[in-house]
């Protein structure tokens, strides 16, 4: 995470919101697992997601709950090929765009079909109560507005949105920043920070307006 939950705390306050529960999606290693439990997060109370199984298999060994394996999207059973890299980070269901030309030492190692899940199903088939958890953040490498389109009921239950944005087409067809801030408009979420890297993507976090 480039913005810190420290950073991100200082406007919470402004708007009266208290984190009561994570879902962040594309887990990876849960590298922010510290900084969420230091924070003060239920580590139960948080949910992790990622398209690779090792990756999950990892984290359920090393001890954390609540790690899923799945492909999350805009439609649920949608057939897609999955694209892994040498680093695993850049993994995607988009091919690499401009990514290529910014790391070129980044490549696709594999790839393979696997079928999609939207979130509301997701919190549906596992039981969650998506009122708890109302902080998320999406780290999929172009795939983050997909997965807000896939989340229309579980998203009224949201009052912030940490998400990987980019400027250019890092992975083809991936969805840019402006859309997602058209979109995530209707739904009354503001962008009130953004931290970009040389390479024309970075992070951004959105509030809802109450």
């Amino acid at each position: 995470m480039y913005i810190s939950i420290t950073q991100i705390d200082e406007h919470l306050k402004k708007y009266n919101i208290t984190i009561t529960g994570i879902l962040h999606i594309g887990a990876h290693d849960c590298e922010e697992y510290g900084s969420y439990v230091n924070y003060g997060i239920d580590p139960n109370h948080i949910i992790w997601v990622d398209g690779l199984q090792d990756k999950v298999d990892n984290a359920k060994n090393r001890g954390i709950p609540n790690v899923y394996k799945a492909i999350i999207s805009d439609k649920d059973n949608d057939t897609v090929t999955f694209y892994r890299t040498n680093n695993d980070q850049s993994s995607s269901i988009f091919e690499m765009g401009t990514h290529t030309v910014h790391h070129p030492e980044v490549f696709v190692t594999n790839s393979y079909t696997d079928t999609t899940l939207t979130i509301d199903t997701f919190f549906k088939n596992n039981n969650f109560d998506s009122h708890i958890y109302n902080f998320w953040n999406f780290d999929i490498q172009g795939a983050e507005l997909n997965a807000l389109k896939g989340a229309i009921e579980s998203l009224k239950n949201v009052d912030v949105l940490y998400l990987e944005v980019s400027f250019e087409e890092i992975y083809k067809n991936g969805a840019l920043c402006e859309e997602i801030d058209t979109f995530l408009k209707d739904y009354n979420f503001v962008r009130i920070l953004t931290y970009m890297t040389p390479y024309n993507w970075g992070d951004a976090v959105y509030i809802k307006q109450k």
